[in-house]
């Protein structure tokens, strides 16, 4: 890929972000309405094809460039960021795990052509919260596949043109023996089992669905889940994740910065205190932004060889990842208000970061911090090099 290819889809997404994503994000948030504006100029300027390897008409973009791109929209709308940080993890399922199948590499081109957005449904009523097994099954005969599932979340899943959905590869299936079934736009129907009223990321429209869905054989995907999601899912979820909650953070000082400069100019010649704290807020967020970009490095690195990411020392540093960064956005976000004071706490003033501080709240609860912590500490018991 040219470099010029991502620096054209970045300095779109960074545009999208302040020229559109930004003004409708507080809209967004108090309605808890899908950011339908930044998701069609996403798909105006063809950020939803970026991760399409090029021979099938896509940008091709790494892990590392993916996650400059969900960060410069998150920092100006949380919702937006990361429905299309979930959106590249579903497309990395389809692309990386094609094994070359004409009927999806043509659905990838006409991604690319259409720039479908992609939801998913991995959760399940029954698994509490595993997402690696599944009770729904999926049934083929006759060239069609059915299937209905009972999901507890199904983030932007009406706003979405297809849906990937986990499910057993068969009624006698056990439960950890799952594929990955597109469903395409008209050949579902979804009944809304809950409300999303949350306390942020709002706008990701995330409440539980039954969905009933049956289409051409094809569409459920070769190989195994366990496969697309070593090897893909978690890895592209958890760098573009750690990603998004830093640019989040990075939004909410860039306010702060806005309020010191402010301070400054009042008293000129003086160095407000407050500057002091934003250097040191600063230099966190470099160290926040290092570490997932590190990581996205190391797995860009490994090219097709995508197998080695079954390793247990690849989970760990995925799920430390994760923890890490879903510890940190919170606290940069509290700098930020810590540095802006009074006027960061209202909603109303161009300093606000209330809004940044409830939206990196959830990225604790994403997969629960405690659950990950507690599959680390299992595999530190029998993993000596780490």
């Amino acid at each position: 890929m040219l470099v010029s290819d991502f620096e054209t889809l970045l300095e779109s997404a960074k545009k999208i972000a302040v020229e559109i994503s930004g003004l409708h994000a507080a809209d967004v948030d108090q309605q808890a309405r899908f950011p339908q504006e930044s998701v069609d100029a996403m798909k105006a300027a063809g950020l939803m094809s970026a991760l399409v390897p090029q021979h099938l008409g896509g940008a091709g973009l790494g892990l590392l460039q993916l996650g400059q791109i969900c960060a410069a929209l998150g920092a100006q709308c949380s919702a937006s960021g990361m429905v299309l940080a979930m959106h590249y993890s579903q497309l990395a399922c389809l692309s990386r795990h094609c094994d070359g199948h004409p009927e999806v590499e043509a659905y990838l081109r006409d991604l690319v052509k259409h720039q479908y957005l992609l939801a998913s449904m991995t959760s399940e009523q029954g698994t509490f919260g595993a997402t690696r097994t599944s009770i729904c099954a999926v049934h083929v005969e006759g060239g069609t596949y059915m299937l209905a599932k009972d999901a507890t979340t199904g983030s932007y899943c009406a706003q979405a043109d297809a849906i990937v959905i986990t499910c057993r590869r068969h009624a006698d299936a056990p439960a950890s023996d799952q594929v990955l079934v597109l469903a395409q736009k008209g050949q579902y129907t979804l009944e809304q089992t809950s409300q999303w009223d949350t306390l942020g990321m709002r706008g990701t429209c995330s409440p539980g669905f039954k969905i009933q869905a049956s289409g051409p054989a094809w569409q459920v995907l070769p190989g195994a889940f366990a496969d697309s999601s070593a090897e893909s899912m978690v890895p592209v979820s958890h760098v573009l994740w750690a990603a998004l909650w830093t640019g989040i953070a990075h939004g909410a000082l860039q306010r702060a910065g806005l309020a010191v400069r402010a301070a400054a100019r009042k008293t000129p010649g003086q160095v407000p205190h407050t500057a002091r704290m934003l250097a040191n807020a600063v230099a966190d967020l470099q160290a926040a932004r290092q570490m997932w970009q590190m990581v996205a490095q190391e797995v860009d690195a490994l090219g097709d060889a995508r197998a080695d990411l079954h390793a247990m020392n690849w989970a760990l540093k995925f799920n430390s990842l994760k923890i890490k960064a879903a510890e940190a956005a919170p606290r940069l976000v509290h700098q930020a208000l810590q540095i802006v004071g009074i006027q960061g706490y209202k909603n109303d003033g161009p300093h606000a970061v209330g809004r940044h501080y409830r939206d990196v709240l959830s990225a604790s609860l994403m997969i629960s911090n405690e659950r990950i912590q507690s599959t680390s500490a299992d595999m530190l018991l029998v993993l000596k090099d780490f």
